[in-house]
């Protein structure tokens, strides 16, 4: 079998960090295929890859060298504990830019998620914490970069936004990323933003929650002298009513003048009423953005899709991988193995012929090879 055609011709400048001697036994890109399609198949600890491997030995050997069989898992935690982590990220980022995805009116949320496992209190080592970037419509991640703490997201996601290709997207994130900075990025890329606004910026939400509150302050000619659409959307699951009233308002507007924000063309508020049990809960939610007010309904998708990065990238990672609960933790390993993970997810998200669940998708990798070849060759 050729995988010459497959994703994995793009890991190939991956550097061996092994000694050239009588000790190096194993093949460098052997060890690299059995993590990731181990992986795949629904290992998850270097144990579980070396099972694995022993079980498709035969299998494993129509494409793979592998000239003293199979290595130990200790092998396998050594070696990737010494591959430069930001090497096989930028392998991974050029292989997701060879993929045929159009990002014109894609939503691209960016979040951060902490590596619970990876904590070490006896030696001093703080959780790993990964900022990444997930495309909604393509349901693909299109990168990631490492921070040592949620603190340092501020200065992360710029240079995630310059790794990555954003063109003709809109990038939403948390108001952890509500910063001027990270909005010229954003624009310098070529892409709109839409920056969740709270009260950790309190100027400048209290000067957006005034310019509301002026506005809706007579019922009877709310917004009358600003640039503004409105629209209203029901929701009716598992027993709950969630009401969402959007509303953009123009920048460009008088009132607006007070506020300085790079390429700002709009104010968003976001009202939700939602009851469950005859208990009614209200929230308000207020955003930056670079869209017009006429776009209120690429607004409204936006908000609605940013939480898609929890959903289908960080509760997969944490449900059908055990992200948190892997406490491989020595060198480099915990980073470049949540590599392998994000590589193993986009290929199985990407693969449409098998319609049930991740965790399904994993099993059936593992128990049919042709099923898992289709994964594999996913373009």
């Amino acid at each position: 079998m050729d995988l010459s055609d497959t994703f994995l011709n793009h890991f190939a400048a991956i550097e061996d960090p092994r000694l050239d001697n009588h000790n190096r036994r194993h093949e460098l890109h052997d060890i690299l295929v059995i993590t990731i399609l181990g992986t795949i198949c629904g290992a998850d600890t270097w144990i579980e890859i070396c099972d694995f491997a022993h079980a498709k030995i035969d299998w494993l050997k129509t494409f793979l060298k592998l000239p003293n069989n199979i290595p130990s898992h200790d092998t396998f935690g050594r070696i990737f504990s010494l591959i430069n982590p930001k090497t096989f990220e930028k392998c991974f980022i050029d292989w997701v830019s060879s993929l045929s995805i159009e990002l014109n009116n894609e939503i691209i949320s960016i979040d951060g998620k902490t590596l619970r496992g990876s904590l070490n209190r006896r030696r001093n080592q703080k959780a790993l914490h990964l900022v990444s970037a997930w495309a909604s419509n393509n349901r693909i991640m299109l990168g990631q970069i490492k921070t040592q703490e949620k603190s340092n997201e501020i200065e992360a996601i710029p240079k995630l936004l310059k790794m990555i290709d954003v063109k003709g997207g809109t990038v939403t994130i948390d108001a952890m990323g509500c910063q001027k900075d990270i909005a010229k990025e954003i624009i310098n890329q070529g892409a709109d933003y839409v920056l969740s606004l709270k009260e950790n910026q309190k100027t400048l939400y209290d000067d957006v929650n005034s310019i509301f509150a002026r506005a809706e302050e007579n019922k009877q000619k709310q917004y009358k002298k600003m640039l503004h659409r409105r629209k209203i959307e029901k929701i009716h699951d598992h027993g709950r009513i969630e009401t969402r009233k959007y509303t953009l308002v123009s920048a460009r507007d008088p009132l607006m003048f007070e506020i300085r924000w790079p390429w700002l063309k709009g104010i968003g508020k976001l009202e939700v009423t939602r009851t469950t049990n005859n208990i009614v809960e209200k929230s308000t939610r207020y955003f930056l953005t670079s869209l017009e007010y006429e776009n209120i309904d690429k607004f409204m998708g936006a908000v609605r899709k940013h939480w898609n990065v929890e959903i289908n990238l960080h509760w997969s990672l944490d449900v059908s991988f055990k992200e948190d609960l892997n406490r491989v933790r020595i060198g480099h390993a915990s980073e470049n193995l949540a590599i392998v993970r994000r590589i193993a997810l986009n290929l199985l998200k990407q693969e449409q012929t098998h319609k049930r669940g991740i965790s399904c998708r994993r099993k059936r990798a593992g128990w049919d090879s042709q099923y898992l070849m289709r994964v594999l060759c996913v373009k």
